[in-house]
């Protein structure tokens, strides 16, 4: 194609003329051009045309007068393109099907990567799952095991499904004794109480709560029982009950210690009197003195009477047991002496406890002379103290002759005495002044074995 547009040499249909622009363009150009012919799947080439020289080696002379005839032959013409069009329907028709075909393999990999990431959020969310379950048994196991009451499950059958630690400590670990238990409730009835018996005999009140486990549909599926000891809160009970009777007859002694004094003070001037008056020898004179003696013991007895229907406020002080003990020894030293019973005390040097000096000796006092009493000569008694977790515990200690259950349960309550000559009022007393120390008294004893008294105070100082 010539430069005007002239078509020169042609083979096949040119499907669309070059403008002039077009041309101009391809002549100044040094480098082949291309371009697709839209809606009929051509691609053309297109380059100014020159024609190349032979490409087999001839003799020098040929070769130059070949190309210098040719040189000759095109300066003459004008200048010209070729255009070579190439067909691109296999070639489109393929890039269809590679883009289909990438397309597919693309929404497969993306469905796959979308699957893989779903499951992969599934297993996550189930390792969470299960982890959160598995904390949250064993949180509920640890609930249980370290609860202070007993926990029983039952199925709807009435069969055993678990048991905590303090049931099996309660009850024992073998089957029978569960299945004893089981067959003693009422489970119709939610709140009950029975007695079980220890290793060790000794008898148990456990109150049971019967509650439903409801299901999912709100039905009953089995039962729980709930086991409390209560041991415990009977002694605690029966402290209020005996505080209760202490502070009645308090109030009552009270008024009747006035009613008396004021008399015996009278009858204490007439002895005087008479004493006075009567020969010396004589048996008016003996009269006299037995009953100014008589009276005085009942004004003490009185002034007894009334420090415990008026127990003093104590004035708490941090005392030094060991100095506390060596003065109780000293005050007992004769008494114990003239029984033949040996004093003893254990307790660390610099060991203190936070109380009233002068209350904590009567109580002291009070508990010893009934021990110096009740043993025998050869006997022993020993004084200490210790501690345990925030309690501060003074023990005495003897080898007498003990108590029976019977005498425990009176022994604080006031004017109850085994000793014909005793008031009953130095338990009571004792009793009252280690209440008003925020503290309790605990007795243990068997007839013949001997008797331990323990006085429990607060660790801190709070009493």
């Amino acid at each position: 194609m010539e430069e005007d547009g002239k078509i020169v040499a042609e083979a096949g249909e040119l499907p669309e003329k070059l403008h002039a622009e077009e041309l101009r363009l391809i002549f100044a150009s040094t480098k082949p051009l291309g371009r697709t012919i839209k809606g009929k799947s051509i691609f053309e080439v297109i380059r100014v045309f020159k024609p190349l020289p032979p490409s087999t080696m001839m003799g020098r002379m040929r070769q130059m007068d070949h190309r210098h005839r040719i040189a000759e032959e095109l300066r003459k013409q004008p200048p010209r393109v070729i255009l070579v069009g190439l067909s691109t329907v296999e070639f489109d028709k393929a890039r269809r099907e590679d883009k289909a075909h990438a397309w597919f393999m693309g929404s497969i990999l993306f469905l796959l990567g979308s699957a893989g990431l779903y499951f992969l959020f599934l297993y996550q969310s189930y390792r969470v799952t299960r982890s959160t379950l598995a904390n949250m048994q064993l949180y509920t196991e640890n609930v249980i095991e370290s609860m202070p009451t007993g926990l029983i499950s039952l199925d709807e059958n009435g069969e055993l499904v678990s048991i905590n630690g303090m049931a099996q400590q309660l009850l024992g670990e073998t089957a029978s004794a569960i299945e004893g238990l089981l067959g003693r409730v009422d489970r119709e009835k939610k709140e009950q109480e029975i007695i079980c018996s220890s290793k060790s005999g000794e008898k148990i009140p456990v109150k049971i709560n019967v509650s439903p486990i409801l299901n999912h549909r709100g039905e009953a599926g089995g039962l729980v029982l709930i086991l409390q000891v209560m041991r415990e809160i009977r002694k605690i009970e029966q402290q209020l009950e005996l505080s209760r009777r202490l502070a009645s007859l308090g109030r009552m002694a009270a008024g009747i210690a006035h009613e008396i004094r004021n008399p015996l003070g009278t009858l204490r001037g007439f002895a005087q009197y008479f004493g006075r008056a009567a020969a010396a020898e004589s048996e008016g004179k003996k009269y006299a003195e037995l009953m100014i003696s008589e009276v005085d013991r009942l004004n003490e007895s009185i002034s007894t009477l009334l420090q415990f229907a008026r127990a003093p406020e104590p004035r708490c002080t941090r005392v030094a047991v060991p100095e506390l003990f060596a003065k109780v020894k000293d005050l007992l030293a004769a008494d114990c002496k003239s029984s033949g019973i040996k004093l003893l005390q254990d307790v660390e040097n610099g060991a203190t406890l936070y109380a009233d000096p002068d209350l904590l000796l009567q109580v002291l006092l009070n508990i010893l002379q009934n021990a110096v009493r009740a043993t025998a000569a050869g006997g022993e008694i020993q004084m200490s103290l210790y501690r345990r977790d925030r309690e501060t515990v003074l023990r005495v200690r003897d080898t007498g002759q003990g108590m029976s259950p019977e005498v425990q349960k009176q022994i604080f309550d006031p004017f109850f005495s085994t000793r014909k000559e005793g008031t009953g009022l130095g338990l009571a007393i004792s009793h009252q002044i280690v209440e008003q120390h925020h503290g309790r008294m605990e007795v243990t004893s068997s007839e013949g074995q001997g008797t331990s008294i323990k006085v429990i105070l607060p660790g801190e100082e709070n009493g």
